[in-house]
């Protein structure tokens, strides 16, 4: 009788277990799928989730008998897009001086606010369908490992974070003009180096504190202070061998060659490179995050910001356009990523989701802007099996456009109107 007992305990068991997983259990039918890694639409296929995961691609016809699926056979699903460059805990008006603005909020935001302020900008980015973001540093001590921690437990919403901590820079960072007795500030929002040795300790600092990347300011233009090729090759160095990437803010030519001569994985901004440093890393296989905005959006921002004469617009998106169709052209590996942290009375999310109106207009094609923002980017993070792509195992981040993403691409991919990040389904909302 005992026995019996026992046996019926352990079916009743298996089945409850049953039953719990094909309520987790979710179909998808894509009318079309972007295949992120060959870079092409798929027609006609169905996605099966798991709890956070996904299962397998499918025809239609493996749709299991009386099982119900998500229709979006009128859509097309992508993987959760992925901002590579943002900076959720900064912001400042497009009239404000940068480091001006940076003193103030060190000495007057406390962290609290800021990580409060920097939680709904956070959840900004999941309503337009871009899933992860690579936060790049101005985020005080450590503050955007906090949030990234409080949205993988589910404390509040928001997108995968991959978080840099503090940026490594030279004497002074990217804050100037700050008086000698009071450079104690600047160590509230960047690792200053001094030499080789506390490069490798800063990285080993950053590894206990658990980042995900190691972000540098290889220049810190307007200081005019730069990190050294031996004290970058000492922060890679020890970097990689704790399986970390490293990327570098890079404005002057010489200093993303002296970053990619130490070693680095990727330039961010670049906006000065010159051809040769450009061949330099099409053959290294660096990658480049350009950080440009469109028209729309420079027209917004120079208003704002009180400008008077905007003749430059026209010779500055002509430069950017140059530099970054030569990147390509050469074969440099495109990662997009916005930089947006000026308020321009927009949700952050939407003001990053300008970037794929600018390199539009730059002259990428749709797919290509679409894989730079899923699958080559979470390949530089070293994720590409769990996020960017739409593959068993990956985490189930899906969302769908509505249009024609090919020949209608700026108003289908700002169309976003379905929202998966881990399985869980997120209504679309506006601030």
């Amino acid at each position: 009788m005992f026995k019996t007992l026992i046996f019926l305990f352990i079916i009743l068991i298996s089945t409850q277990e049953r039953l719990i997983g094909q309520e987790n259990s979710v179909y998808i039918k894509a009318g079309l799928l972007y295949d992120s890694k060959e870079n092409k639409l798929l027609k006609n296929k169905l996605i099966h989730i798991q709890d956070t995961k996904i299962i397998s691609i499918g025809e239609f016809e493996s749709l299991p008998k009386n099982s119900k699926a998500i229709d979006l056979t009128e859509y097309t699903v992508l993987p959760g897009l992925i901002d590579a460059h943002t900076h959720v805990l900064f912001s400042q008006d497009a009239n404000e001086d940068f480091s001006e603005h940076s003193i103030q909020s060190l000495t007057m935001e406390s962290d609290a606010l800021r990580v409060l302020r920097g939680s709904k900008r956070a959840k900004s980015y999941l309503d337009q369908g871009i899933t992860s973001i690579k936060d790049l540093g101005n985020s005080g001590l450590y503050l955007d490992v906090a949030l990234r921690n409080a949205i993988n437990e589910g404390t509040i919403e928001g997108p995968r974070i991959f978080t840099s901590g503090p940026i490594l820079a030279a004497t002074g960072g990217q804050i100037y003009g700050v008086l000698p007795e009071h450079q104690n500030i600047i160590d509230s929002e960047y690792r200053i180096i001094s030499s080789p040795e506390d490069a490798k300790n800063a990285v080993r600092e950053h590894v206990n504190q658990n980042v995900d990347l190691i972000k540098i300011c290889a220049d810190n233009l307007p200081n005019k202070t730069f990190l050294t090729i031996d004290e970058i090759k000492a922060i890679v160095e020890t970097a990689h061998s704790y399986n970390l990437k490293v990327t570098a803010h890079c404005v002057t030519n010489q200093s993303a060659w002296n970053a990619i001569e130490a070693g680095v994985d990727g330039i961010e901004h670049g906006f000065n490179l010159a051809d040769s440093t450009l061949a330099k890393m099409a053959e290294k296989r660096i990658y480049m995050v350009p950080t440009e905005n469109s028209r729309d959006y420079m027209n917004t921002y120079v208003k704002l910001a009180g400008y008077e004469e905007t003749e430059w617009i026209d010779n500055y998106l002509s430069i950017m356009k140059d530099r970054l169709n030569k990147a390509i052209d050469k074969g440099v590996p495109i990662i997009a990523g916005s930089d947006n942290y000026t308020d321009i009375k927009v949700s952050r999310g939407e003001s990053s989701s300008d970037m794929f109106r600018y390199y539009f207009e730059a002259g990428m094609k749709p797919l290509d802007i679409l894989q730079s923002s899923t699958y080559i980017s979470a390949f530089h993070l070293n994720k590409e099996n769990e996020i960017g792509y739409i593959q068993p195992q990956a985490n189930a981040d899906i969302i769908a456009v509505k249009g024609d993403i090919i020949n209608d691409f700026i108003s289908t991919i700002e169309n976003v109107e379905f929202i998966m990040k881990d399985g869980k389904i997120y209504d679309r909302t506006t601030d």
